[in-house]
C-alpha cells in the first residue's frame, strides 16, 4: 500500500508541477506583452540585437536601454550577457528577430532541449518502462530554465549528446561539448577526466571536435563585433561579479572567509579529487556510469552557480532513477522538484539562501538511491553501451 502511495505521488506530483509550470510560461509568452524584459532571455535577445548591429554586446549602457526599451524594469538594471563570446553563436540570430519571435522560437527550441535530452538519458539506460521519465520532464531547475529563457538547458543537450555520441561519433560528440563551452565552470572536475580520459585512450577526434567547434564560433564573434574578447574581459572586471553572492558552496565560502580565491578552492579540491578517481577506474571507466558521479560533483564544487545550473544533474539523477528501488526517495525528488518551482513562482530571489542546498540535496539523493545498487547500474550502462557502439 505504500509504495502504491509513493508510486501514485510521483506521478502526480511531476504530472501537476510541469502542467502548471507550462501554464506559466504559455501566459508569460501569450497574454503579457512585457513580460520578456523579466526573462534572463533578453540578456540573449539584446547580445544578438547589438551584435549584428556591429556594437559591443557586453556594453552594460547599451544593453540597459535596448532591455528599457522592450519591457525590462528600469530598477531592475542592466542584465547582461555572461557567456564567453564563442556562445554569442547562440544570440546572433535573435539579433534578427523581434523580440516577441525569438521569444517564442528560445522557448521552443529549450522545450526540445528537455524532451531530447530526457528520451535519450531514457534509451541510453534501456528504455525501462513505467513512468519514471515524468521525473525528468518535470525537474524543477530545468522547468524554471524554461520560465526564464535560461542557457542551461543548452548545456543539458549538450551533455546528453557526448554521453550519446562520445563511442559512435566521436567528432560529433566533441563538437556537442560546444554547448557545455555555455557555462563551462560548471564542469570543472568532469573537463578534468575528460581530459586525462582523452589522452589515456587516445581519444583525439573529441578534442578535435571540442576545439573546431570552438574555433570556429570565435571566428564568427570576432567578425561580428570588433575587439569582442576585450569588450568581454572588461565587462567582467567591472560587473562587481567577485562580489556577487551566488547561492552555492564556494561563494557561501568566499563570503566566510573573506577572500575571493577561497571562492575556488572547493573546485580546485574537486579536480583533484577526479585525478584519484579516473586513475582508480581508469580501466573499467564508463561515462555513463563513473560520469554520473563526475556530473554531481562537479554540480557540488562550482566556483559560481545558480539554482538553475543544476538542470545539467538530470542524466546522472535519471540514471539513478531507473534502477531505485525506493519509492519513497523517488516521491522524496518529485516533492525537493517540485518545491523548487513553488518558491520561484513565489518570487525567491535568485540569491536567495534558500537554494543553497539544491546541489548537496542532488548528489545525497543520488549516493543513496544507487546505495547496495551500484554494480546493477554499471552493469546495466555496459550492456547497453555496448548495444550503441559501431560494429567492428
Amino acid at each position: 500500500m505504500i509504495k502504491k502511495t509513493a508510486a501514485f505521488l510521483v506521478v502526480t506530483i511531476s504530472v501537476l508541477a510541469f502542467a502548471f509550470s507550462c501554464g506559466a510560461i504559455g501566459s508569460q509568452l501569450l497574454l503579457s506583452k512585457g513580460s520578456n524584459g523579466n526573462r534572463d532571455f533578453i540578456a540573449y535577445w539584446t547580445a544578438g540585437q547589438l551584435a549584428v548591429h556591429h556594437q559591443n554586446p557586453y556594453d552594460a549602457e547599451a544593453t540597459f536601454e535596448t532591455e528599457v526599451a522592450h519591457g525590462r524594469p528600469v530598477s531592475g538594471g542592466a542584465l547582461v550577457m555572461r557567456n564567453l563570446p564563442t556562445g554569442l553563436l547562440l544570440a546572433l540570430p535573435l539579433g534578427f528577430m523581434s523580440v516577441g519571435l525569438s521569444a517564442f522560437l528560445w522557448t521552443a527550441v529549450q522545450v526540445l532541449c528537455i524532451v531530447v535530452s530526457v528520451r535519450m538519458i531514457w534509451s541510453l539506460h534501456g528504455r525501462p518502462p513505467g513512468h519514471r521519465n515524468l521525473l525528468g520532464y518535470s525537474f524543477g531547475p530545468a522547468v524554471v530554465c524554461l520560465m526564464l529563457g535560461q542557457t542551461s538547458l543548452f548545456v543539458l543537450l549538450g551533455l546528453v549528446l557526448f554521453l550519446r555520441f562520445h563511442q559512435s561519433r566521436p567528432l560529433w560528440a566533441g563538437a556537442s561539448l560546444w554547448l557545455c563551452a555555455l557555462k563551462p565552470h560548471l564542469l570543472l572536475p568532469f573537463a578534468v577526466a575528460l581530459l586525462v580520459w582523452i589522452i589515456a585512450r587516445k581519444k583525439y577526434p573529441i578534442l578535435i571536435g571540442l576545439v573546431s567547434s570552438l574555433a570556429v564560433s570565435a571566428i564568427v564573434a570576432g567578425a561580428v563585433s570588433k575587439n569582442v574578447w576585450t569588450n568581454y574581459h572588461h565587462m567582467m572586471t567591472t560587473s562587481g561579479i567577485d562580489q556577487e553572492f551566488f547561492p552555492c558552496l564556494s561563494s557561501l565560502l568566499r563570503v566566510l572567509a573573506n577572500h575571493y580565491w577561497a571562492q575556488y578552492l572547493p573546485a580546485a579540491a574537486g579536480c583533484i579529487w577526479t585525478l584519484y578517481y579516473i586513475r582508480k577506474h581508469i580501466d573499467a571507466w564508463d561515462w555513463l556510469y563513473h560520469g554520473s558521479l563526475l556530473i554531481l560533483v562537479s554540480l557540488f564544487v562550482a566556483p559560481y552557480e545558480w539554482f538553475t545550473d543544476t538542470a545539467i544533474a538530470l542524466p546522472a539523477l535519471l540514471a539513478a532513477v531507473y534502477i531505485c528501488r525506493s519509492r519513497t526517495l523517488l516521491a522524496t525528488l518529485a516533492f525537493a522538484s517540485a518545491a523548487i518551482e513553488i518558491q520561484m513562482l513565489y518570487g525567491f530571489s535568485f540569491h536567495s539562501r534558500m537554494y543553497l542546498w539544491l546541489a548537496p540535496a542532488w548528489l545525497a539523493w543520488y549516493l543513496l538511491a544507487t546505495k547496495g545498487a551500484p554494480l546493477l547500474l554499471h552493469q546495466q550502462v555496459q550492456s547497453e553501451t555496448a548495444a550503441l557502439a559501431p560494429a567492428p
